[in-house]
């Protein structure tokens, strides 16, 4: 389960990362974030909550274009269910 959801995040952040009208932090909080879903040495619910705070906290910036809020949500609504499983 947790496999194909870090997939779909990774894909969604994948997108934010390489859109040039996103600023650069939050590219960057994009590019950390989806490095951290890619480590297997970690448990997924420990790589998932790492992510959730990243991107909790540039969701709340308010230089990010709406889209990119909006797909930042997209991933946490995606790994708020890997925690809870």
């Amino acid at each position: 389960m947790s496999k194909e959801a870090f997939d779909r995040c990774n894909q969604i952040l994948q997108h934010i990362m390489e859109d040039t009208s996103v600023p650069r932090n939050i590219r960057r909080a994009a590019e950390e974030s989806r490095d951290l879903l890619a480590k297997d040495d970690d448990e997924p619910t420990i790589r998932a909550s790492t992510v959730i705070s990243i991107l909790d906290e540039i969701s709340n910036d308010p230089n990010i274009p709406i889209h990119a809020r909006t797909l930042i949500w997209n991933v946490l609504s995606e790994l708020e269910s890997i925690r809870t499983d």
